[in-house]
C-alpha cells in the first residue's frame, strides 16, 4: 500500500512510535488525513495540531469506544485505509501478578487489536480492502524476561495478527505486525517493571522511534507481515524453532546475568 492520499488512524499516537508514524504519514508520505488517538488527550491534540490531523481521546481497552470513534471518523473525514493499533503498556511481573493487572494489560496489549479488527475488517472488506498495522514486540515472538504479563499478551497479539492475515487476505485486508526489541519510548523508562523489561530487550541496542516508524512504512509499502527493526530477532526465532531446549537454556543464562547486574 502507498500512503499518499490515504486516511490513517494511529492509536498511541501522542508519543513514541505512534507519534513518529503520524509525523511520517503526514509530512513524508502525504497521507490525506491522519487521526491521532491516545488516552492522553492533550498529547494527541498537540501531535494533531503539528501535522494538521484530528485528535481523539480514547481508551483502546474499551471496544465500544473504538467503534464509536471509528464511526465518527468515517462519517466526518472519510473511510479509513490504514489502522495502526499501536497502543501498549508494560505492567506486571511474575505469575503472582494480581487479576486486575492481568485484565488491564490483556485489554490494552491484546484486546485492543481485537476491537480494532472487529470494527475495521467488515468495513474494509466491504470496500475491497484496507490495511492493519498491529504493534506487538519481539517479546511476542520470543519471550520477556521479568514480565510474564507482557510476554503472554504480546504473544497473543502476534497470534491474532497471523490469524487475521490468513483469514482476511482474500477480503483484500493486509496485515503487518511490528515486533521490535527496545525502542526509546515511555515504555522503556519510568519504573522498575519498565527498567527490567528494557534490560532484557536492549541487549541488541535501543532504537529511536523514527527509525522504527520508517521500518513500518517500508513494510506497509511492501505488504510484508513481520516488521523487525532489530534484524537479529529473525535469527533468534530460527534458533528457537530448531532447538527450543538450547534456546531456553540461553534465555535462562541471560536472566541470570540480568539479575546479577541488578
Amino acid at each position: 500500500m502507498e500512503l499518499k492520499d490515504k486516511i490513517a488512524v494511529v492509536t498511541g499516537g501522542a508519543s513514541g512510535i505512534g507519534r513518529e508514524l503520524c509525523r511520517k504519514f503526514a509530512h513524508q508520505e502525504s497521507a490525506r488525513h491522519v487521526v491521532v488517538v491516545d488516552q492522553d488527550g492533550p498529547g494527541a491534540q498537540a501531535v494533531a495540531e503539528e501535522i494538521g490531523g484530528t485528535a481523539f481521546t480514547v481508551d483502546v481497552a474499551d471496544g465500544d469506544a473504538i467503534e464509536a470513534f471509528v464511526e465518527t471518523v468515517e462519517r466526518d473525514i472519510g473511510p479509513i485505509d490504514l489502522f495502526c493499533s499501536n497502543a501498549g503498556i508494560v505492567d506486571g511481573k511474575g505469575i503472582d501478578t494480581d487479576d486486575g493487572t492481568w485484565d488491564r494489560i490483556w485489554h490494552v496489549n491484546t484486546m485492543s487489536h481485537v476491537f480494532a479488527a472487529r470494527t475495521m475488517i467488515p468495513r474494509m472488506a466491504a470496500r475491497g480492502g484496507g490495511y492493519l498495522l498491529n504493534t506487538s514486540s519481539a517479546a511476542g515472538l520470543l519471550s520477556q524476561i521479568g514480565s510474564v504479563t507482557y510476554a503472554v499478551t504480546k504473544h497473543a497479539a502476534v497470534a491474532l495478527a497471523e490469524w487475521l492475515s490468513i483469514t482476511h487476505h482474500r477480503d483484500g485486508v493486509r496485515v503487518s505486525v511490528l515486533c521490535p526489541q527496545a525502542v526509546r519510548t515511555n515504555l522503556t523508562t519510568g519504573d522498575d517493571t519498565n527498567e527490567r523489561a528494557t534490560g532484557a530487550a536492549s541487549v541488541d541496542g535501543i532504537l529511536e522511534p523514527d527509525v522504527v516508524a520508517q521500518d513500518c512504512i517500508d513494510a506497509i509499502r511492501e505488504e510484508r507481515f513481520l516488521v523487525l527493526p532489530h534484524p537479529m530477532v529473525a535469527d533468534y526465532m530460527a534458533r528457537k524453532a530448531t532447538d527450543p531446549d538450547r534456546w531456553l537454556h540461553g534465555m535462562r543464562r541471560l536472566q541470570e546475568k540480568l539479575e546479577a547486574d541488578d
